[in-house]
């Protein structure tokens, strides 16, 4: 029998639950408010105005769409990501398969390779992939950062559908074999629809890695302006003299909308994915 929770108590949880909310979303909330001041400030001297938007004015909105080719970093980035989600999604769900259902010399090993390469930090394969993008002719090109990015998500995501797999019985992809489909057939029309949860955690975590990277899109591609993309053309904005934190809290509010608009559109297949694909390994 549950014990019922004194109202005391009770009011001190929903208080700290709260204050917590508040302590998080207050960051995304400066940032709106910075977006809506005039002029370049970060911050004013008004305690109200750090709360509320005591000044409002959507020059720093007009200058980033319409001045500024923040439309075309927006789409690049757009386009980034998405070619990674597909890559990644194609790769990790097909070698996760293999990896789940077929038993073969060096699977294990290979695992734990995966594994081993996931311990080191990615920034510190930047030197060395540049060095091969400048080799192949892809460095300062879309081509080659979706590479970077692609090959930077294949462990965990590999990982996480391979658990997934593990999760379903491999009876039904018989039983669909035995009524006439290959094995092909059964891993498009049986396996695939039953890890769609997974799939939408793997596309999420594949379509953030190349959205809100600064480091390696800085670096792989440098230059020129239209190629650049949203976040690390955000940061080129600045200069020597001066910083146009209004156009920069802008940009970020533009910038989180997609991500928010993702997650909310999968947001009950990601918690499924989440839950289920920890499962077996």
């Amino acid at each position: 029998m549950w014990r019922k929770t004194r109202p005391g108590v009770r009011i001190l949880q929903y208080a700290i639950l709260i204050v917590t909310a508040l302590f998080a979303f207050y960051p995304i909330w400066f940032a709106v408010l910075a977006s809506l001041r005039p002029g370049e400030r970060l911050y004013t001297l008004n305690l109200a105005g750090m709360f509320f938007p005591t000044e409002l004015t959507f020059e720093n909105y007009r200058v980033m769409l319409f001045e500024r080719p923040f439309l075309t970093w927006l789409k690049n980035s757009v386009t980034v990501s998405i070619v990674t989600t597909i890559a990644s999604l194609i790769i990790c769900t097909s070698s996760a398969f293999a990896l789940s259902r077929f038993r073969f010399r060096g699977r294990e090993f290979f695992l734990i390779f995966l594994l081993a390469i996931q311990t080191f930090p990615g920034i510190l394969s930047l030197v060395a992939i540049a060095q091969v993008l400048t080799a192949v002719g892809l460095y300062g090109k879309h081509a080659g950062l979706i590479l970077a990015y692609t090959t930077g998500t294949l462990v965990f995501c590999t990982w996480n559908m391979k658990g997934y797999f593990d999760t379903i019985p491999i009876d039904l992809e018989e039983a669909a074999m035995l009524d006439g489909c290959g094995p092909i057939q059964a891993f498009i029309l049986v396996a695939l629809p039953l890890v769609r949860p997974a799939l939408a955690v793997t596309g999420i975590l594949a379509f953030l890695s190349g959205w809100g990277d600064f480091i390696f899109a800085s670096v792989l591609v440098p230059a020129p302006d239209n190629l650049k993309l949203a976040v690390p053309a955000l940061y080129s904005l600045a200069n020597s003299v001066s910083v146009p934190w209004g156009y920069f809290a802008a940009g970020a509010v533009i910038v989180v909308i997609p991500t928010i608009l993702v997650f909310l559109s999968a947001q009950r297949l990601f918690e499924a994915g989440l839950t289920m694909g920890g499962v077996k390994g």
